[in-house]
This record gives C-alpha cells, structure tokens and sequence, in this order.
C-alpha cells in the first residue's frame, strides 16, 4: 500500500535542510500517520543520522528515560559513564545529549520525537516544574536538528504561543480523495474489470468513511482485500467496527489515552454519548441533558477540546472523529453490540456521509440514490 502524505514529507525535508534549519512540530490526530512519517523520514536520512524516539512508550522516570534514550542512541555520549543523581540532572544531561550528539564525521545529527509532549510526566519530580518550556528553549539554539510530533493539537498551541520561530507548526490534514485512490492503488489493482472512474468513486467513499485518516483508510483497504471480490468499503468497515474487529481495538485505544490525559473522566464519557447520540449541540443543550450547570458544563467541555475530543463551530459542540463517535455508539453500552446492530450503525452512518453522484449500477451499494428494490438486492437494510 502506498505511503501517504509524500508532499508533507518533502515539506518536513525542507525545513529541516534550511539554512538555518528549522524545527517541525508535526500536530494531528490519532491515526494521522504521524508516527509512519517519523520512522519514513528515519530511513530517508539513514539511521546512522537520525534517531527516532517514541516518548510515549519510554517516559518513565527522568533517570530511565535518559539512560534509554542514550543507550539505544547511534551517536556516542562521552558522559555515559556519569550518571545524574537527580532527575534534574537527569533532566538537564538529556538537554546537554541533544545538543552534542553528532552524526558520523562530525555532522549535525536529526531527533525525531514522537509525542513529545508526553514529557510532561517528568513535571511531578523535583523540579522539573516547567519541562516542555525548558526543551523548546534548550533544543531552539542547538545546532542539530529536530522533528516533534504529538496528537494532541490544542495544548501544542498553547505550549508554542511564545515559542521561537525556528519552530514551525505542520498541520497533518486529512488525505484527500485522490490521496486516498493512489494509498488503495493496489488493492483496486486485484480487480482487473474495475474502470477508472470506478476506483475515483470508491476513493471518495473511502475517504468520506474514513475522515481522510492514514490508519483507517489503510485498514479499510487491507479489509476489503482479505474479504475478496465481494467486498465493498461498507462490509469492510462493518467487519472493521464489530467486536472483534481492528477498527474497533483502535478507537478503544484512543477514546481511554485521551480521556485519561483529561481531567473529569466519568462527566467526559456522558458528555461524548450525548454527542454519540446527537450533534451538533449547543453548551445549554448538553447540560439540560448532562444534568449539571452551565458552569461546569463548559468545563467539562473545555477538557474535552484539550485532547481534542471535541470541537466547537459556531458555538456548536461536536465529535472531532467521526468514526470515533461511530464506535461510541456501538460500543459504549451495557453489552456488546451483535452483529446485525453492527451493520444498520455502520449503514446509518455510511448514508449519511457518502458522495452521493450517479454511479456506476456496481457502485450503487456504497451509498448513492437508489430505489428501494435496487437497495434490497445490494443488501442494504432499510433504517427507519
């Protein structure tokens, strides 16, 4: 399957390979393909120059993180054999091994941080009060060269507001349709009889259903080949979102990271099923239904755009997925969904989202205007 998002690698590239370079801040949402890029551009640079990082998965204590960090590093660090006796030092030595690492020959070295922000952690130790404003300053004067990325789109906003302007801001959008026929180039390619204009079709549902995020796109795709010539990006998505599917692991996933970096976990999840159930709504709607103030209403609402949960439009509040609001719906109940409440959920919310042109009659199924007769032979279930 094709890479995505070539042109915004040879962006990155470019701020990196300025004179003086420039320090890429990579924000999007889960499922972006932030991660896919780091590692790209790992292999693009060699990895005898470029070392990649995941915070997330190695920020332990200021201590461990830097003996991992250094232990795993390909370039030399000449105070390895000192080790910091407090997680300030600790703190202060991995700022000192950014700065003075260097590639083979002397050369400025690349770190490729991936969620950065998760560094964070270390503000519970002594005196780390104020750790992601004391990276961007020791990493805004180093002569080697960085990438940063984090899901989290609201706090690096607010974390870069007075940030220097070495760091730049690279917002990884949604793949557009035709983004979306080159990544499934070689699944559309097992279907010899498929035209043109047939795959631009499926490329645009495929997009719609998946908001135009790398991660699900990909699992669409490599659905739809395991199913073979019967599959269509509907079924795909079906089995994707039922219990067992990927689909389904993956939202969980990001529905409990992000309300887990939030404050309010309990109030949160209320909020995300009343939107589950309708949206947009309004901040008086949501508390006449949640129950509690006004007051605290918005502040359960302002946590919820913290993580980027949420998002409020004209003073409307509604999911930032839309596929992670398909997944509430199903998932977040009593008991699991079974498999005919699978497929209407996923049919309510392929019809309401997909291009509607006349296609072709084989294309029918993906959600353009149809009879009822000619939706019954397709296997669409009618949804009052």
């Amino acid at each position: 399957m094709a890479a995505p998002h070539v042109g915004f690698e040879r962006r990155v590239l470019g701020a990196l390979e300025a004179a003086p370079s420039r320090i890429p801040v990579v924000l999007g949402g889960c499922g972006t393909g932030r991660t896919s890029l780091l590692q790209r551009l790992r292999e693009r640079l060699g990895r005898g120059a470029a070392q990649y990082i995941d915070v997330e998965r190695c920020t332990t204590t200021p201590e461990r993180f830097l003996q991992a960090v250094t232990a795993a590093s390909p370039f030399p660090w000449t105070a390895a054999d000192r080790q910091p006796a407090t997680a300030r030092g600790a703190f202060d030595a991995l700022i000192a091994f950014f700065n003075a690492a260097r590639a083979p020959g002397g050369e400025p070295c690349t770190f490729l941080l991936d969620e950065v922000l998760e560094l964070r952690t270390f503000e519970s130790f002594p005196g780390l009060r104020h750790v992601l404003r004391e990276l961007l300053d020791g990493l805004a004067g180093s002569p080697n060269r960085f990438v940063l990325s984090t899901r989290y789109v609201a706090r690096a906003h607010r974390l870069l507001r007075d940030a220097t302007s070495r760091f730049e801001v690279m917002h990884l959008t949604a793949l557009a349709a035709a983004d979306v026929t080159d990544m499934l180039a070689p699944t559309f390619n097992a279907y010899e009889q498929m035209s043109t204009d047939d795959r631009d079709y499926l490329g645009r549902a495929v997009q719609a259903l998946t908001d135009g995020r790398a991660v699900y796109v990909r699992a669409v795709g490599d659905a739809a080949s395991q199913m073979g010539a019967s599959a269509d990006p509907i079924s795909a998505l079906t089995a994707l979102m039922s219990v067992d599917g990927a689909l389904n692991h993956w939202c969980q996933f990001c529905y409990e990271l992000r309300l887990h970096r939030a404050r309010g976990y309990g109030a949160l999840k209320a909020i995300l099923d009343i939107l589950a159930e309708e949206e947009p709504l309004t901040l008086t709607e949501i508390s006449h239904r949640l129950h509690r103030t006004p007051g605290s209403t918005k502040d359960y609402l302002s946590w919820l755009e913290d993580v980027d949960l949420v998002t409020s439009r004209q003073k409307r509040y509604s999911f930032t997925d839309p596929l992670l609001r398909l997944w509430v719906r199903l998932h977040c109940r009593p008991t699991p969904p079974n498999d005919e409440e699978v497929v209407r959920e996923v049919q309510r919310y392929a019809l309401a989202r997909l291009p509607r042109p006349e296609p072709a009659p084989a294309l029918a199924y993906a959600g353009a205007e149809a009879t009822a007769d000619e939706r019954k032979s397709w296997g669409i279930i009618e949804i009052d």
